[in-house]
């Protein structure tokens, strides 16, 4: 199965994107790619609307809700735990409908589009660019961090120390020191864009290409700074503080937001992703929420019984070895397993506890002898028709 786009991606967002903003980029996907309008399509146009429409209306149903949304911004599609996806058994519904639900009945039908790319829609005109200096998302950083299952079980707060970009100090990010020394490119007169008017057999072409004596910034940095060179942005070395929830997971990503590289022109600053490398544990074993323990008895405490300490992540804890205990037994310690990161912590794994009974190889001649005097009776007997056979059908269920 190809792996899910990430829901930003998907509506063409950037992280952190506002509610309204979240809203807009669905009602212009909902445009694009809802069945009804591609009817008279071809068959694989058809699919490929049919997918796009599913997953642009997955990406809004969890970007438009506020707790699905925090849990998907701090755990990626793992902290959902299947909530994306909407059900389309009973259909796609109406577009009019969807979209009058979405924008309280101001949306006026199919003959709306105007604005939008692609539905009929002027766009924005060469003449109307805007002259204001561009700004940029600054870059996501990725690292990872490493925990032991003592500080995935209660959660933990983590220190990484990173390199990022930062606003330079001596220029206030502006690139030089006196704003008067930031001037409109005469090439593109500030639109970052240079046009070009052609003709061809279906008449007038206009092209726009990026200036190449801005850059496409628009503007011309005089006298740039000399700690910055004029990008506003030094290297520096930082540490944060990572708040590690309890219960993450060996792969799972967390995002730290606003602790990515700065952005250019005063843009918002990118994302920190911190990648979760789970240490293994000396004793415990882990499978998603639960635990599992392998502890080793005697052949005598496992027929008189005994009791033994289980390494808790809360403590140890002490059970209770049965008389009779076979070979490969699992006793379950519920609630002594891992918490859930999608409930936050509002329930908890098991810990299950397996039992491997030691034969001696030697033994002297007095205890063959005490075990040969044994031997003929029946207690001594294999026989899995007595109480012992639902425990033999139990372990060959569990394992």
């Amino acid at each position: 199965m190809a792996e899910k786009r990430d829901y930003y991606e998907v509506l063409g967002l950037q992280k952190g994107a506002s509610a309204d903003e979240i809203k807009s980029a669905y009602r212009k996907a909902a445009l694009k790619w809802h069945p009804d309008r591609w009817v008279n399509g071809t068959d694989a146009e058809k699919k490929t609307a049919e997918e796009k429409f599913k997953e642009a209306s997955e990406a809004y149903s969890v970007l438009s809700d506020p707790d699905k949304k925090a849990k998907y911004d701090q755990f990626g599609h793992a902290g959902l735990g299947g909530q994306g996806a909407p059900d389309f058994s009973q259909g796609f519904g109406n577009l009019n409908d969807i979209l009058n639900d979405l924008f309280g009945g101001a949306f006026g039908g199919f003959g709306g589009f105007g604005g939008f790319p692609g539905f009929g829609g002027t766009g924005t005109s060469g003449s109307g660019r805007s002259t204001a200096q561009r700004v940029y998302r600054g870059r996501d950083i990725r690292t990872r961090v490493k925990l032991t299952l003592e500080e995935i079980y209660t959660g933990c707060t983590k220190e990484v120390t990173i390199e990022r970009n930062e606003p330079c100090p001596d220029c206030g990010g502006k690139g030089t020191k006196n704003a008067s020394d930031i001037q409109t490119c005469p090439v593109c007169h500030g639109t970052g864009q240079v046009e070009k008017v052609s003709q061809s057999f279906f008449g007038q072409t206009v092209t726009y290409t990026t200036c190449s004596n801005c850059r496409g910034e628009g503007q011309i940095v005089k006298n740039p700074c000399s700690k910055c060179s004029g990008t506003g942005l030094v290297r520096k070395k930082v540490t944060v503080k990572v708040q590690i929830p309890a219960g993450v997971e060996d792969g799972m990503q967390l995002t730290v937001r606003g602790q990515g590289h700065a952005g250019k022109n005063g843009g918002q600053s990118g994302d920190l992703l911190v990648l979760i490398e789970e240490i293994t544990h000396s004793k415990l074993d882990r499978n998603g929420n639960n635990l599992f323990y392998t502890t080793v008895i005697s052949a005598i405490d496992a027929m008189l019984g005994t009791e033994v300490s289980v390494p808790c992540l809360d403590g140890a804890y002490r059970i209770k070895v049965e008389p009779g205990t076979q070979s490969g037994s699992v006793v379950c310690l519920r609630g002594k397993g891992m918490p859930s990161v999608n409930g936050y912590g509002s329930s908890k794994g098991n810990l299950y506890v397996k039992f491997i009974v030691w034969i001696p190889k030697k033994l002297t001649r007095s205890e063959k002898e005490a075990l040969e005097a044994m031997k003929t009776s029946s207690s001594f007997t294999p026989d899995p028709s007595r109480d012992d056979k639902k425990l033999f059908e139990k372990m060959k269920e569990f394992f």
